[in-house]
């Protein structure tokens, strides 16, 4: 693999290697370079609300494919374990149940306490040095903001790395007080590679193109983007003072008309604030040219649904997803090498790439 190269200098960029689009060995590598020591969003506490509660579930399916459970001991402490039997490998939890006070595995009776610690295994007295450390389940990092859980699955850097400056911007908001809503939520298939979809969402520069509606209730002009060690914030300014956040004093952003705030965190997350509440956006990797993207809806104010910034979020997905499936057939063109920057609105595009060329050189 060669190694990737985006200057640091905006205005003498070009734009990263088609390559990191349509390479099938570059899709492999990422899983280890790039999507393994990131963090990634589990979901809220609500998975596991009382001691007893076990929720199984598979870290980026069909990529990644972990399997991983969460479980609440009696003690009220959260765990994210691996959900595979440290014996042969058997899947522990087949489905979500509560009231559990150990698990068991169906296979040939492993016993684990909801720590992930071994207890016992039928059958095996004569078997020497057992148990050790081994027969345990792995213990995955566990990071929550609010009631908003987060884990690693080769962890290189604590969580704030990647959540610090959001969780500083919105300080201010009761994340406790958020709630998941699945019949709001959605999944979108798109036949774009994952990269694609992200430096769509990086750059406020298709606004006034692709958009119309949404450029109805943003302030072109007044659409800034912030970047971060490992994440970014777009900042969506309203036209006028309606559907706008009712910022506290506190807020470095008290007086500004403030529709949406836009976090990104590499390598795959967007967390879009509205004052209804939040769409956490999963950008999931399902083959070089195919992306699964969950859009998760965590509600906080009701009666402020579905107005401005915050409005017609499926229209603008299918908006988003036009274009970025015809950039994938642009891209495998002959004639298409590398492109290049807008100084002024695509630096949160060039931001990602540099992370990437970063990611994947080392």
């Amino acid at each position: 693999m060669s190694q990737l190269f985006i200057d640091p200098n905006i205005a003498k960029a070009s734009t990263i290697s088609t390559d990191i689009y349509t390479s099938a060995e570059n899709f492999e590598v990422a899983k280890e370079k790039i999507f393994a020591p990131s963090w990634q969003f589990i979901g809220s506490k609500e998975l596991v609300k009382f001691s007893g509660d076990v929720q199984p579930f598979t870290l980026l399916e069909n990529y990644m494919n972990e399997p991983l459970m969460l479980t609440r001991d009696a003690d009220d402490e959260i765990h994210c374990l691996s959900n595979v039997c440290t014996h042969r490998g058997n899947i522990i939890a087949y489905k979500q149940c509560s009231k559990a006070s150990n698990l068991r595995c169906k296979y040939h009776g492993r016993l684990f306490e909801l720590s992930g610690k071994f207890v016992s295994m039928p059958e095996f007295k004569e078997v020497e040095n057992f148990p050790s450390e081994t027969d345990n389940l792995p213990s995955l990092p566990l990071f929550n903001w609010g009631n908003l859980l987060f884990t690693s699955l080769n962890k290189k850097e604590e969580a704030p790395a990647y959540l610090s400056e959001m969780m500083e911007r919105l300080h201010w908001l009761p994340l406790k007080d958020f709630v998941y809503r699945p019949e709001l939520s959605k999944t979108f298939n798109i036949y774009a590679n994952w990269a694609l979809y992200c430096e769509n969402y990086l750059e406020g520069f298709h606004i006034p193109f692709v958009h119309a509606s949404l450029n109805a209730a943003l302030s072109f002009g007044d659409y800034t983007t912030e970047l971060y060690n490992k994440a970014s914030l777009q900042l969506g300014v309203s036209k006028d003072n309606l559907n706008c956040f009712d910022l506290p004093k506190s807020s470095i952003d008290y007086g500004t008309n403030v529709a949406a705030y836009y976090f990104w965190v590499y390598p795959n997350m967007m967390f879009n604030f509205y004052p209804w509440g939040l769409s956490v956006n999963i950008v999931n990797p399902v083959a070089v040219n195919k992306t699964k993207v969950e859009f998760l809806t965590y509600m906080w104010q009701e009666d402020k649904y579905d107005k401005g910034a915050g409005s017609d979020l499926d229209k603008v997905e299918m908006e988003d997803e036009e274009i970025v499936q015809n950039v994938q057939k642009g891209i495998v063109s002959r004639f298409y090498q590398h492109g290049r920057y807008s100084v002024t609105r695509e630096t949160g595009t060039h931001h990602f790439h540099r992370l990437l060329a970063d990611s994947m050189n080392h």
